[in-house]
């Protein structure tokens, strides 16, 4: 099909492919809900309005039309599948475009990751932009699989489906003028440059600002996101599974400044995806909380678009893609129909397009550990210890000070005052690597949880009330090659393999939420409360985020940007 086609079915010369006739158009360019006709030719909306034919014709006796949905920010490697899958999560529940950071498996396999979830991406329902993943490593106080610098970059920087840098989380090196950060700065000026810079203000935060980053989705409260909204920053309030942050942040948006806030889901695991949504989920919520549905929808699908440059999504109009949610209640917001450049996808909640195929798994195994047991042992050196306080619904930590339990001269777990030994063990290149430091919030009474899954790095973690259980864990994990594990001395409660890069299923979600479920009732059993431990000890070890965490090379108090003894 040619455009000179689409002028003749807009033209109503020719019939159109589909009409979709008596809906009511959510116009979130006008700003207006009005019944009309849509006509659909070769993927494109090519007219609105009465008098059309078409080959085939759906009533949708007055049910709303908005835009497809469009998640602003996602790392998919958090639904633990691969991008096919995530795509049969997502669409049902309206989401037709994804913008992601592949960073999760660029840490593991740098470049070759990449590629990987591109090549999935390719023929599938879903649109997925790629921002090339701008800190691969983190920061130098970690050991990941790769290190992309800006020369690595450059490869990507005129590929069609990638939109720009990801988020730039080594923010203190940004603001200080670090040169490998700003070279990839230069490298994608024009294209899209996202932030992270959690709890950063001031001059610093004014200097972040000016390197040309612009958007940022770590805001926790109204001031945070209201000072960088001021200094020029699109904020994306995120919604997942650990970062709730839609709620606390609602109150920021207004009539007048909503076109510069876009909606984010980041992180969120498979039964959050398939029992919750998605950018929907968002949506409903806003609404529920007083937001305008048209200003929600709004953030859900227009902003972002705009926002990127995707000048043919985001809204209902002559010469956009046909991607279009039909719903029957805006404040419900519950998707009955998705259509993806005008091909019905997903219906009722279930998809009813194929996947399509996709080539052989070819990647290369990326859980390599040392054969030898590790030893978790810590000399005690002071009689009070730093501990990483783990906090309710969000990745910041506290930075605390406690009494150790010592005993023969080490310091060890204390369950009673749920002070738990914390170990990260490089698994990249089986240098025996290993950081070792206390943790509060986790509750375990007994056993070890562990993983491969720890951003940004996802070298393997393992939290325990014992040295031994840990080991079993670890040593479970490295047979599996790769994945999730909850332990009980030397008995296996609970595992869900991750053999691509440690970090992705090649199982359907519906198993792998089955699996995961069964991984948090095991942890539960061994007395953690948390909603999902596993996610919340995925974003221990993430030393871009304040106050305190662990990485292969040690503590490292993020506010200082520096590696710190365990003990005080």
């Amino acid at each position: 099909m040619s455009i000179v086609d689409r002028l003749a079915a807009a033209r109503g010369d020719t019939k159109a492919h589909l009409v979709l006739r008596n809906a009511r158009l959510v116009n979130v360019i006008s700003g207006e809900i009005y019944p009309t006709d849509i006509v659909i030719h070769d993927r494109h909306v090519v007219a609105l309005g009465a008098g059309y034919e078409g080959r085939r014709e759906v009533d949708l006796t007055g049910k709303f039309v908005t835009p497809g949905l469009i998640d602003a920010h996602v790392h998919i490697e958090s639904s633990l599948v691969t991008p096919a899958e995530f795509a049969r999560a997502v669409l049902p529940h309206g989401v037709t475009t994804v913008i992601t950071d592949p960073h999760e498996i660029a840490n593991v396999l740098g470049l070759e990751g990449m590629r990987f979830m591109l090549e999935r991406a390719k023929h599938g329902p879903l649109n997925m932009f790629v921002m090339a993943s701008s800190c691969v490593p983190a920061t130098d106080m970690e050991t990941s699989g790769a290190r992309l610098e800006a020369e690595d970059l450059a490869q990507l920087v005129d590929h069609a489906w990638v939109l720009g840098l990801a988020e730039l989380m080594n923010y203190p090196g940004v603001a200080l003028g670090d040169e490998g950060m700003l070279d990839k700065i230069a490298l994608f000026e024009g294209l899209a440059l996202d932030g992270h810079a959690p709890n950063m203000t001031g001059a610093m935060l004014n200097a972040y600002v000016a390197a040309g980053v612009q958007s940022e989705h770590e805001c926790t409260t109204i001031e945070e996101a209201r000072e960088k909204l001021r200094l020029g920053l699109a904020i994306f309030i995120r919604e997942g599974t650990t970062t709730r942050n839609l709620k606390p942040l609602l109150p920021l948006v207004t009539e007048a400044n909503h076109g510069a806030i876009c909606f984010c889901t980041d992180d969120r695991i498979p039964a959050d995806l398939i029992d919750h949504g998605s950018i929907d989920h968002m949506i409903r919520i806003a609404i529920a909380a007083g937001v305008d549905p048209l200003l929600a929808i709004r953030m859900g699908s227009s902003n972002t678009a705009r926002h990127f440059g995707l000048k043919k999504y985001g809204a209902v109009a002559p010469g956009r893609y046909a991607d279009l949610v039909v719903v029957d209640d805006l404040r419900d917001f519950t998707p009955e129909q998705v259509y993806r450049g005008g091909a019905l996808v997903a219906e009722n909640g279930k998809m009813v397009a194929a996947a399509g195929s996709a080539r052989g798994i070819d990647l290369r195994g990326t859980v390599n550990l040392s054969p030898t047991a590790l030893d978790f042992t810590l000399p005690a050196q002071s009689p009070r210890i730093r501990v990483i306080g783990a906090i309710t619904d969000q990745v910041i930590t506290d930075h605390l000070v406690e009494d150790a339990k010592i005993i023969k001269g080490c310091a060890v777990s204390d369950v009673e005052r749920d002070i738990l030994k914390f170990a990260m063990v490089e698994r990249h290149r089986a240098s025996g690597d290993l950081g070792l430091a206390f943790i509060k919030g986790f509750g375990l009474k007994r056993g070890a949880i562990a993983g491969t899954v720890a951003h940004d790095h996802h070298n393997l973690a393992v939290i325990g009330a014992d040295d031994f259980s840990m080991n079993t864990a670890v040593k479970a994990i490295a047979e599996m090659g790769g994945g999730l594990v909850a332990v009980n001395g030397n008995e296996i409660l609970a595992a869900l393999p991750l053999p691509i890069a440690g970090l992705l299923s090649d199982r359907p979600i519906e198993e792998v939420r089955s699996r995961y479920d069964r991984m948090i009732e095991a942890a539960h059993g061994l007395g953690n409360r948390m909603s999902d431990p596993f996610m919340v000890m995925s974003f221990m070890g993430l030393e871009v985020i304040p106050g305190l965490k662990l990485t292969d090379q040690g503590l490292v108090d993020v506010e200082r940007f520096k590696l710190v003894c365990p003990f005080v």
